[in-house]
């Protein structure tokens, strides 16, 4: 004759967050006080697991559209980010062109522009920052501006972002390497306004 011990179990809290109570559970791995509660575990389940299944779509989105990007789309990210740096960095400082401060917008005016000089595009000596009427309408006011950029850097650095440069070949690993350092020099600016 064989005899089934039952082991005695011990109390446990409801894993619901909602109830948190202490029962005697009738069987080992009951983990609900209540069958109200095991549903509400039972959803909160299904709602963790879709927003995880949503989370990891988003991601492999992200890298299909990382997949297919061109170095045009890494260029003109750089941009962005070297634009919003320049606009920091000169956060205190008056349009170059002009030398007003207002509300409107504020744009990175090129002196040498990026068309005709893109081997200065990223250059930190060649791009200050200018209000939207002087950038837009009147194609960056370049008198005023260089007049302006004599006093703020030098005659001597302004002949030399005038004299003839080397072509700059960027590979996408540049690029990318180049837009995070604008950005952490970005929020280490940001963070010292603030």
């Amino acid at each position: 004759m064989t005899r089934i011990v039952t082991k005695k179990l011990r109390a446990k809290r409801c894993r619901n967050t909602a109830c948190r109570t202490e029962f005697v559970p009738a069987r080992p791995l009951q983990t609900a006080c209540s069958v109200a509660c095991a549903i509400a575990l039972t959803q909160t389940a299904k709602a963790r697991q879709s927003r995880e299944q949503d989370k990891q779509e988003r991601a492999a989105r992200r890298a299909a559209r990382e997949r297919i990007k061109t170095k045009g789309d890494y260029m003109r990210e750089t941009q962005a980010a070297f634009n919003e740096w320049i606009r920091e960095r000169d956060r205190d400082l008056p349009c170059i062109s002009c030398g007003r401060f207002h509300q409107g917008q504020w744009h990175a005016g090129h002196y040498r522009t990026v068309g005709g000089n893109p081997e200065l595009r990223f250059h930190p000596l060649n791009c200050h920052r200018q209000c939207a009427p002087c950038n837009n309408h009147k194609s960056g006011d370049i008198v005023n501006y260089r007049i302006n950029l004599v006093e703020r850097i030098g005659a001597d650095q302004v002949e030399w972002l005038e004299g003839p440069h080397e072509p700059q070949r960027y590979t996408i690993e540049e690029l990318k390497a180049m837009k995070a350092s604008f950005r952490a020099m970005t929020r280490s600016l940001k963070g010292r306004a603030a």
